[in-house]
């Protein structure tokens, strides 16, 4: 049989397709190799993707381009669900060419609007386009609107993790670190993991998820773990309002604790890892500024309240 009519060449010529992007070309390619094994499980696996995304773009006609693009975006979290609801496996190739498949389709609808003039100073959409490019594989031009939305969004841990991640895939790994640790000390719920695809980042994902912790957890110890595994590890000095701002945060995080930990049925366990955070912006501020040692020790002593594992893994 000929390579290219048979499974494997047609699921190739499909994903090929789907890069271009050209979704009735990948839908025939599919077609044509369900007929030679309709039980192919990847095969059965990308025609439901595809046809996800098929249903959801019957509704984008009536919209105008830039909201087609905003609504396509808008989609890329509930097919992560729709995956996890499916569970059939681990096909790397498939997803790949999806997700170029749609944000390249998501990038054409931005297409005329990104130039010069007041798009250029539209946050939301600086973003949008930012994504865009990294799902299609450029991170050079995402890089670029990620700079420009972070300007305006300085404390949204949304477009700082994806400006992170960007440079992370980019090999700049120390900016890279530096904005991720930003990203989880402003805003750590405003992260989407499964929007990252730098290993920097997915990884010490891994890591965290092995020590128990998922969901909105999960990002409220990022942070934490990120500092103890030494991910997070490029440190900057705190500019005189930000360290109060800090200071005032630590004394009504500290507050809150100690009103929750007082009434039965109160849950602390969200505040106590984004207490330590802050402890330890406080310590490497600290650290950085070669302030008094008891300074340090007096947040250390804190920190061993607030958790004492934690404490023994930071000091060793």
């Amino acid at each position: 049989m000929d390579a290219e009519k048979s499974v494997e060449g047609l699921l190739q010529k499909a994903y090929h397709s789907l890069k271009t992007p050209d979704s009735e070309g990948a839908q025939l390619a599919l077609n044509e190799a369900l007929t030679l094994n309709f039980e192919h499980a990847e095969v059965v696996y990308a025609l439901k993707c595809l046809s996800w995304w098929q249903e959801r773009f019957k509704k984008l006609h009536e919209q105008d381009p830039c909201d087609r693009g905003r609504f396509i975006l808008s989609q890329w979290k509930s097919f992560y669900g729709f995956l996890d609801r499916i569970g059939e496996g681990d096909y790397d190739s498939c997803l790949y060419a999806v997700k170029s498949f749609v944000f390249s389709t998501a990038l054409e609808c931005f297409d005329g609007i990104l130039g010069d003039g007041e798009n250029q100073h539209d946050p939301a959409l600086l973003l949008l386009a930012g994504r865009c490019y990294k799902g299609v594989g450029n991170f050079e031009e995402a890089l670029k609107y990620l700079e420009q939305a972070a300007r305006f969004r300085r404390e949204d841990g949304e477009t700082l993790s994806e400006l992170a991640d960007v440079n992370a895939l980019l090999e700049e790994t120390r900016a890279a670190k530096a904005l991720f640790r930003e990203a989880f000390f402003v805003d750590p719920l405003g992260v989407d993991i499964r929007n990252m695809d730098s290993q920097l980042i997915l990884r010490l994902a891994d890591l965290v998820r092995k020590e128990g912790h998922s969901g909105q957890e999960l990002l409220e110890w990022m942070p934490i773990y990120g500092a103890l595994y030494g991910v997070f590890s490029v440190k900057r000095e705190l500019k005189l309002a930000e360290l109060g701002k800090l200071k005032q945060s630590i004394f009504t995080l500290e507050n809150e604790v100690r009103g929750k930990a007082g009434k039965q049925g109160e849950a602390v366990s969200p505040l106590i890892p984004r207490l330590i955070n802050r402890y330890l912006w406080l310590i490497d501020h600290y650290e950085y500024v070669k302030a008094d040692p008891a300074l340090i020790e007096e947040i250390m002593l804190k920190m061993k309240i607030a958790d004492p594992a934690v404490y023994e893994r930071y000091r060793n």
